[in-house]
C-alpha cells in the first residue's frame, strides 16, 4: 500500500484553478507527477469544481412522448415504422380514397 501523502496548499491550489479552466484530471497529474486517480481523490476531498459530468439525456422529440395524443393516420413518423423493411419503405404515404376524390372531378 502507498504511504501517505502530504498534501501542500500549492497543490491544492493547482488542482482547483487547472480544474476551473477545464483541464482533465490527466492532465492536472502529468503537471503534479500523481496518478490521475489520485488526483480525482485528492480533488473530491477538496471539492474542486468541474467533478464528474452526469451523462446528458438525450431531449424526446414531441412524437417520443409517452403522453401525447395519438398520432394521425399517414403521420411520417408511424408510417415509417409500419413500412420498414416493406417493399413500401421509403414511398409517402396516400390516403385512401384520394384517386377517386381526383378522378370525379
Amino acid at each position: 500500500m502507498p504511504g501517505r501523502r502530504d498534501w501542500t496548499e500549492t497543490a491544492d491550489n493547482t488542482i482547483r484553478q487547472m480544474r476551473a479552466a477545464g483541464a482533465t484530471w490527466a492532465a492536472i497529474g502529468d503537471v503534479l507527477g500523481l496518478s490521475r486517480n489520485t488526483i480525482i481523490e485528492r480533488g473530491r476531498r477538496i471539492h474542486a469544481p468541474g467533478g464528474p459530468v452526469p451523462p446528458r439525456k438525450a431531449e424526446r422529440r414531441p412524437e417520443d412522448e409517452p403522453n401525447r395524443a395519438p398520432l394521425h393516420a399517414g403521420h411520417p413518423v408511424a408510417w415509417d415504422v409500419l413500412t420498414a423493411g416493406t417493399i413500401l419503405e421509403g414511398t409517402l404515404f396516400v390516403p385512401l380514397g384520394a384517386g377517386r376524390r381526383e378522378a370525379r372531378r
